[in-house]
């Protein structure tokens, strides 16, 4: 079981996307409120309050299908952020409670080359391209945990 962790832009769904092609199963909490919504900029279509609540409700169906992809012996991709250490413990604690191991990759890159990343996902439309503007932005990076001593590996991402 794979956890991906990072800032937007630092490279997680391109780094899952490249497990996907190896046979990893991936989760992500961003496709699942894509294909509910329908809309690219799904925060915006629904009152903070509401997004959040979608997100939450995504969140609880894919860890039940995590538990049962691990009880049906397959490789997972988490593609989520995990900006909390707390969330990161959570899944690693599920993981091993069903016998499975888990790996944490953490991916960084600069900032600015993480802005010059999400400048150019910005103008593309897609699950995988949620618009994430400097305000946002600005607040991932103000709330982000880093990991440290948590059993991570820290993949470098090269400037942009």
């Amino acid at each position: 079981m794979v956890l991906m962790c990072g800032l937007p832009g630092a490279g997680k769904t391109t780094y899952a996307m490249e497990l996907v092609q190896r046979g990893y199963a991936r989760l992500s909490i961003d496709e699942v409120v894509w294909q509910r919504l329908g809309q690219r900029d799904a925060g915006r279509v629904l009152e903070a309050e509401a997004f959040d609540q979608l997100k939450e409700e995504v969140r609880r169906e894919q860890r039940q299908e995590l538990v049962e992809l691990m009880l049906a012996g397959r490789d997972v991709v988490v593609d989520y952020s995990f900006w909390s250490r707390a969330a990161r413990e959570d899944y690693k604690t599920l993981i091993e409670s069903h016998g499975c191991r888990w790996e944490l990759v953490h991916l960084k890159a600069d900032r600015t080359t993480l802005e010059r990343r999400l400048e150019r996902r910005n103008s593309v439309e897609g699950a995988n391209s949620v618009t994430v503007d400097e305000t946002l932005f600005n607040r991932y990076v103000a709330n982000f945990e880093e990991s440290s001593g948590e059993g991570e590996q820290v993949v470098m991402q090269p400037s942009a």
